[in-house]
């Protein structure tokens, strides 16, 4: 396998995928992925339901009919004071009132129900945060009660459901736990233990971070939990043995005299003190569910875009697709492990992530990188026709040693001819050696496989051997070469390359000009820099052409035109050898007149130029 820092398209997908994470995770903190999440919960409960069990406490129902027998909503101290009586005939084992008793009242119905309260063992009172501020009970009832705790119990969700309570709440600087935290601390008899991320009641740990006022989720027990009416227990005295060693929750169920409904995930419509009972029996079992945390679901959503990146990155077809699928089901799967692990683990982020990244990742395979393999099928096609091009100009050299060899063998010869026969041989032996080597140099400098020489060579050499090596086919076309030549003047490099890009410039330039015509080489110095312009009077090249010249395999209208052989590597070899003698490469063309190709290099020594004229 490809090491990661070497993959070419490792950034781009690192980019496509990073977009659809962040995608992913604007989806998943958004007002739609919280519906989601809720949604996904919400079966998630009912899937993972809490197994029946015998339940720790117990409803005492102020309903509709104890309010009816005992003269209503104004007569409710005494009704309490009574009920509380009842309610101790039975020995419970804590008793919250679900009621705020912050207003005065008649005295003596006050001084009755306080008795009540002191009678009562381990009782909580309940306070509620109004804004800022805390509505409690009377001083006369709070000096004789066990605790106090808070009844916002009411989720502000945006679905209405109330699905886990704050169990602390804080106002005017002060602090009060929840109802059924205060209660089931009494029920433990064991104090509460506080740590950042949790509380500690007994042998009872609770998850619950300090940062989001500690919330809870309730764990819903399937049906309703055990319950009477106040003017049933009242009344027959048979039914307070129920109450021995439960909590027993009192409060109003009236529907006209409580407006506190909720709305649990089960879809039932239950009141407020059967809340309580409910997270009581949460906090009772130790059935509590832990939400992830943000650093959580990051990780896991970095990890899925980073497994989504590395599956199309380095596998592609139906391996890849497979791969997907699998990390689509994946990201499907685990809420659901990390809620049968108590863990509630959003739906929406991973969902989201693995969706988006995949797809993203899917599509720059299937869009970017087959366009990029098919460009690569295409540059392979045109290697290969670069070497059939070398191939073609081997054939001269081989024909020319073949031929030789046949005469020597077939034919005694005299010594003279014999010797003529093995220089030619040797001569185009070394030409066809020189010409593998050099394009074979051309191609590992331009990988980085090669160093380029240093030597230092006179620049007129180089012209001479080009001019006299391209000599015999000018002279079959008829093309007149005029040189000017720079006496003094060296390059450092490497001199076989330069050589080759001088004697490809010429080549061209007989190759495409029209019999009888003049070919010019011009040398001058202007600053730094040599310029050796080799031009022709040929067909010349328009600005597109002009744009495109120097690009590997690229053949122009003109050498189409004249159906002279060529792949279009010779002119990208010369500006790869240019450019890296620290040189560049300018033409200039004009259509019908001709082009002008000029190699500009720095130069050693300088002395002056002189211009001489010849026919070739």
């Amino acid at each position: 396998m490809r090491r990661l820092w070497e993959d070419r398209h490792l950034g781009s997908y690192a980019a496509v995928t990073g977009a659809a994470l962040a995608l992913a995770l604007l989806i998943g903190w958004s007002a739609l992925g919280n519906e989601i999440d809720n949604y996904a919960y919400d079966l998630l409960l009912h899937h993972y339901a809490v197994p029946p069990h015998d339940p720790g406490s117990i409803i005492v129902a102020i309903d509709d009919a104890t309010l009816n027998v005992n003269g209503g909503v104004h007569n409710y101290r005494p009704l309490l004071a009574r009920g509380l009586d009842a309610i101790n005939a039975g020995h419970p084992a804590v008793v919250a009132l679900d009621m705020v008793l912050a207003d005065a009242s008649d005295p003596v119905e006050d001084r009755q129900l306080a008795a009540s309260f002191a009678r009562t063992h381990n009782l909580v009172l309940s306070a509620e945060r109004v804004a800022d501020e805390w509505e409690e009970p009377l001083p006369l009832f709070a000096s004789n009660v066990a605790a106090i705790g808070h009844v916002h119990a009411i989720e502000e969700s945006s679905d209405g459901m109330t699905r886990s309570l704050t169990l602390e709440q804080t106002a005017a600087h002060r602090r009060h736990w929840a109802l059924a935290l205060e209660a089931f601390r009494l029920f433990a008899g064991a104090r509460i233990i506080e740590s950042p991320d949790e509380l500690r009641v007994g042998r009872v740990i609770i998850p619950a971070r300090v940062r989001d006022q500690r919330p809870m989720r309730i764990r819903y027990t399937a049906g309703s939990l055990p319950s009477v009416s106040l003017t049933t227990l009242l009344h027959d005295s048979s039914f307070v043995a129920q109450l021995r060693g439960k909590t027993v929750f009192l409060g109003v169920t009236s529907q006209s005299a409580a407006h506190d409904r909720a709305v649990t995930p089960y879809g039932d419509r239950i009141t407020g003190v059967e809340v309580h009972a409910q997270a009581f029996e949460t906090l009772r079992g130790g059935h509590f569910l832990r939400d992830a945390s943000n650093l959580e679901i990051l990780a896991s959503c970095l990890l899925i875009a980073g497994l989504a990146l590395s599956v199309f990155a380095y596998t592609s077809g139906w391996h890849a697709y497979a791969l997907g699928a699998l990390l689509l089901a994946s990201a499907h799967i685990m809420p659901i492990v990390a809620f049968a692990h108590d863990v509630v683990f959003p739906y929406s982020a991973p969902f989201a992530t693995a969706w988006l990244c995949v797809s993203a990742a899917a599509s720059f395979q299937h869009f970017v990188v087959r366009r990029m393999l098919r460009k690569t099928e295409d540059d392979k096609e045109r290697y290969q026709r670069a070497i059939r091009f070398v191939t073609h100009e081997m054939k001269t050299p081989l024909t020319a040693i073949q031929g030789s060899s046949e005469l020597i063998g077939r034919y005694n010869l005299s010594e003279d001819k014999r010797k003529q026969m093995a220089t030619m041989i040797h001569s185009e032996s070394k030409r066809l050696a020189g010409m593998i080597q050099t394009f074979l140099n051309v191609e590992r400098l331009s990988e980085g496989e090669m160093r380029l020489k240093h030597d230092v060579f006179p620049v007129s050499e180089v012209v001479e051997s080009s001019l006299q090596r391209i000599g015999p086919i000018a002279e079959r076309k008829d093309i007149s070469i005029h040189c000017s030549e720079v006496a003094g003047v060296s390059l450092r490099g490497d001199r076989e390359l330069m050589e080759y890009a001088v004697y490809n410039l010429l080549t061209n330039a007989v190759k495409y000009s029209p019999a009888g015509t003049d070919v010019k080489v011009t040398a001058f110095i202007r600053g730094d820099w040599l310029h050796v312009a080799v031009s022709d009077q040929g067909m010349g090249m328009d600005d597109k052409e002009l744009r495109s010249i120097f690009r590997k395999f690229y053949r122009t209208k003109r050498a189409e035109a004249s159906g002279e052989s060529g792949t279009g590597i010779g002119l990208s070899i010369v500006e790869q050898i240019v450019t890296h003698h620290g040189g560049r490469m300018e033409v200039t063309s004009i259509v019908g007149k001709g082009s002008c190709f000029t190699v500009v290099v720095p130069y050693v020594a300088s002395a002056n130029t002189g211009t001489q004229t010849s026919k070739i």
